[in-house]
């Protein structure tokens, strides 16, 4: 009888024991992946403060490298990439192996510095892309101020839409089961956007939205069994895009982000200058492609051509290859004369571009005009993608953040501390009781690594 109790207390205890075991390994782990979640995080906002600081230096590395310009032929020194070198420029403040990559690059030992690098066993990856190279489909919602800015969006659409090799996917059913021809989804992203209650025809050529509309705007998103009507309102995400008609994955894949995994290969963007200038030394070629056959006159070989095309796309993603993001055009005439074959500040570029027979584009001269004032070389809104990496014994830990910067009005890095009321060690100062609300949100508005206009965490 004793030993029968005994047994049954032993069995009692294994299964309380099992039990404990049980909840405080989850609780343990559970533990552990909020730390190390809270620690990818903040490596993730230090990626993005140490991306803005890249973007901030900017002008300073412009400045410098003026005189090898000028050699080159440039009137100006044009905006420098070098956020595309951010992920090594700042890896000193990374793992080993970025900071490695650095001194390999530089040729500067950082072993020795203080304050550098991350301790723990963990790291973050860095991206940084202008979202002024990009197609801006915001520009629907600034047609109450401007219709140029529609009419501009309308015509960028078409033409990226309307290339030969794309037909085919525009013959098939869409997401939504129906049949949309080009000029329906062109018409159905700007109606998402735009402020009105009238549909819009999506016509490049009419100069008022009363001339563009086609009627009022129906309840077609009930009708195909979507839950919400029209926006009416600016896009707040690229991923907004999703809900329009007709948007699906296919169509996503193909004039959207073909590359999730890269954003340098993302058509279209949702932030950018109101002058919805596009940046021509940035700007992937599919962009640059759309862009030109937006302007040029419908008969050029380039946009009806599909071999063309190809020397195109080809030419284009061989310069920026050979340069390594290194300006190709002083500023977005250059590279107007260039694909027209004029040969006016063209430099590698024109020369590229005729030597693997790329015809030269042809524009009617109005539309020349609007054409030059559709393309720049200077970016002003910035998407950073920062990823922080925690190790662990059978998992890894990733946060991604997606903030998007604009340094419109930025202060120069040399004026930044001045202008902010930094004073000398060993003087006085009454900085603080006498800042107001205005001052302050003078300085948040100049200040030199730009606003934070989007923040998104993963």
């Amino acid at each position: 009888m004793a030993l029968v109790m005994v047994m049954g207390a032993i069995a009692v205890l294994t299964v309380f024991l099992t039990d404990l075991q049980d909840e405080t390994t989850s609780e343990l782990s559970a533990a552990l992946a909020d730390r190390d979640a809270l620690r990818a995080e903040y490596h993730a906002r230090s990626a993005v403060n140490l991306g803005r600081l890249v973007i901030a230096t900017e002008p300073t590395i412009r400045n410098s490298l003026l005189p090898m310009f000028l050699m080159m032929g440039m009137q100006s020194s044009p905006q420098i990439p070098v956020w595309n070198y951010a992920d090594m420029l700042v890896g000193p403040f990374n793992d080993a192996s970025g900071a490695a990559a650095f001194t390999g690059i530089a040729g500067i030992d950082t072993a020795g510095g203080k304050n550098l690098g991350l301790a723990g066993g963990g790291r973050f990856e860095l991206k940084i892309v202008d979202e002024d190279s990009k197609i801006n489909v915001n520009l629907a919602a600034k047609g109450h101020i401007s219709f140029t800015d529609q009419a501009r969006l309308a015509q960028q659409l078409l033409a990226l839409f309307n290339q030969n090799q794309y037909r085919p996917l525009f013959e098939e059913r869409d997401a939504d089961g129906q049949y949309s021809d080009p000029s329906t989804i062109c018409s159905a992203i700007i109606d998402w956007a735009d402020d009105d209650e009238q549909n819009n025809g999506c016509n490049p050529m009419a100069t008022t939205a009363a001339a563009a509309a086609t009627g009022v705007e129906d309840n077609f998103y009930q009708l195909i069994g979507k839950g919400y009507l029209r926006k009416n309102a600016a896009y707040d995400s690229i991923e907004e895009l999703r809900m329009v008609r007709g948007v699906g994955d296919d169509f996503w894949a193909t004039f959207i982000d073909p590359d999730p995994s890269n954003p340098s290969k993302r058509i279209m963007t949702v932030w950018g200058k109101p002058q919805a200038a596009v940046n021509v030394n940035t700007a992937n070629p599919a962009t640059l492609l759309a862009l030109v056959c937006a302007y040029a006159d419908p008969t050029t070989p380039l946009c009806i051509d599909p071999a063309q095309a190809g020397q195109f796309l080809m030419g284009l993603s061989l310069v920026q290859g050979m340069l390594q993001g290194a300006p190709v055009f002083g500023k977005g005439a250059d590279f107007v004369n260039a694909i027209s074959g004029k040969g006016q500040g063209g430099g590698i570029g024109a020369m590229v571009l005729g030597a693997l027979g790329v015809q030269p584009v042809t524009f009617m001269p109005a539309m020349e005009t609007e054409f030059k004032k559709a393309v720049s070389t200077e970016s002003k809104f910035f998407s950073i993608y920062a990823e922080g990496v925690i190790p662990g014994n059978k998992r890894e830990t990733r946060v991604r953040i997606h903030a998007v910067v604009d340094i419109t009005g930025a202060t120069a890095l040399s004026a930044a501390a001045q202008e902010a009321g930094v004073i000398p060690m060993g003087t006085s100062s009454s900085l603080g009781s006498s800042m107001n609300p205005q001052t302050h949100e003078s300085n948040v508005r100049t200040d030199p690594a730009g606003n934070i206009v989007y923040w998104r965490i993963e």
